[in-house]
């Protein structure tokens, strides 16, 4: 075998958990050989170079093997060999994520547990009142 459909070959090399997942993400533009957008049943060779983004970055990868069968990781490694470029450029992108997170991260998200329900009550009801900005303006009117 010395072709194989780019959905399978990305599942295969994991990249993908399933093939489906593949198939979205080539139907998406997000993935690329050789410079080019391609449909999930593009065939993919040795040598040919791969560039799939996710989650805001690009991994360049040269396909080193052709696999139908999903391995252990260990065997699915080495269907492929990262660049130079996509490895510089997910290390950085780590230290970035390392000295300066994403601020929407910390950030909960959904309810209030009911503590925190009743921690934002309070807070309203002695605190804030009806009060439209937080000026410490005298509020009362002038006559």
């Amino acid at each position: 075998m010395d072709r194989l459909r780019i959905d399978k070959w990305l599942w295969a090399a994991r990249f993908y958990k399933t093939r489906s997942l593949a198939t979205d993400e080539i139907d998406k533009g997000r993935v690329s050989v050789n410079g080019q957008e391609v449909k999930p049943a593009r065939e993919v060779k040795v040598g040919d170079t791969v560039a799939l983004r996710r989650e805001g970055l690009t991994r360049t990868v040269v396909v080193k093997g052709v696999s139908d069968v999903r391995g252990p990781a260990p065997v699915a490694q080495r269907l492929y060999e990262e660049t130079a470029e996509s490895l510089q450029e997910r290390e950085r992108a780590a230290e970035q994520r390392r000295y300066a997170p994403e601020p929407a991260l910390a950030i909960g998200h959904g309810r209030p547990t009911k503590r925190g329900r009743r921690e934002l009550d309070d807070a309203q009801r002695h605190g804030w009142g009806d009060r439209w900005s937080a000026s410490l303006d005298d509020e009362t009117p002038k006559k």
